[in-house]
């Protein structure tokens, strides 16, 4: 229950966004070295820090995640000396991807060391949509707060997409390959199928509420899709378009149809696609935009997405 005394950190940028989205930004006292939105947490005490460089090679990074897995170590480690003083009453996490932040576990380790501090863990596991909203309603409820409002508004944003392209023929639905990563090559999966299906695509290569998996070349190819979308874990537009580029330069690209039609587009995965929270209704407005733009406009172009 929300108290004068109710002190949350926050270990995922979803579950800070969800806070904020209920409200209870005030009640925040940390929050991850990933939580970065809205921009009144960003001058919080941050609680973790990884042990990978973010800013080396797609290949280097997806190496140096295996080799820390396969060592039982976590990507990510948690700073007990700062949980240790900011004494919190409630931690937020997640038991749904050891590779997108502070696992579940890790967090039960700390809090053996805490000797001031036994706060509440809520540990949020998102696959699909519906379990987003869920979340949301979950922690309302553990903090007394009223979430209809906040989940209507979010289900109206998703409902008047679905109305519009629900009615679509097959000739209205392009084929849409989702990049999660490219060196190895991995297809967006969890709700990013789910989400291109609402926006009037046909999701191709993953399943609703199954996670990511590689994805071979000659599959990508032979699947010759209509667009192109790349939003890789954790990068900004920025990084997104030079990660786009190298694949680019392989000798097939060119041959794709999406190529050609000048249907590849970037998207930032880091602020929206990758983080199961309030801005999945974001999310879907962005893949609205660009599936189906004479439809869809709401304005994301150059913050949310550009053309390649």
């Amino acid at each position: 229950m929300m108290t004068d005394n109710t002190r949350i950190i926050s270990l995922i940028p979803s579950g800070t966004e969800i806070l904020t989205a209920l409200g209870l930004t005030d009640a925040i006292v940390g929050r991850s070295h990933e939580c970065d939105f809205p921009s009144e947490i960003q001058n919080l005490p941050v609680c973790t820090q990884a042990r990978l460089n973010s800013n080396a090679a797609s290949r280097e990074i997806h190496d140096k995640v295996n080799d820390l897995l396969q060592s039982a170590l976590s990507i990510y480690q948690i700073r007990t000396d700062i949980l240790e003083q900011l004494q919190p009453t409630h931690i937020i996490t997640q038991d749904q991807c050891d590779v997108c932040a502070v696992s579940f576990g890790e967090v039960e380790n700390a809090l053996h060391t805490l000797t001031h501090a036994s706060p509440q863990v809520i540990s949020l596991q998102p696959d699909v949509l519906q379990d987003v909203w869920h979340d949301i309603a979950r922690v309302a409820e553990i903090f007394n707060i009223d979430s209809t409002g906040v989940l209507e508004r979010l289900q109206n944003r998703v409902k008047s997409i679905q109305d519009k392209t629900q009615a679509f023929t097959s000739a209205d639905i392009p084929s849409i390959a989702c990049i999660e990563w490219t060196e190895p090559l991995m297809s967006g999966a969890n709700w990013i199928p789910e989400l291109v299906t609402y926006a009037g695509g046909k999701p191709l290569f993953s399943s609703t509420g199954k996670p990511s998996a590689h994805l071979k070349w000659e599959t990508f190819v032979n699947s010759n899709p209509d667009i192109i979308i790349f939003m890789p874990c954790g990068f900004d537009l920025i990084r997104t378009r030079t990660e786009a580029q190298q694949l680019a330069q392989h000798p097939q690209w060119q041959q794709l149809q999406a190529v050609k039609n000048g249907q590849v587009y970037i998207t930032d995965g880091n602020s929206y696609f990758n983080r199961p929270g309030p801005r999945l209704a974001d999310s879907l407005e962005i893949l609205a935009e660009i599936i189906h733009p004479e439809i869809f406009q709401y304005g994301y172009q150059g913050k949310g997405w550009e053309k390649m």
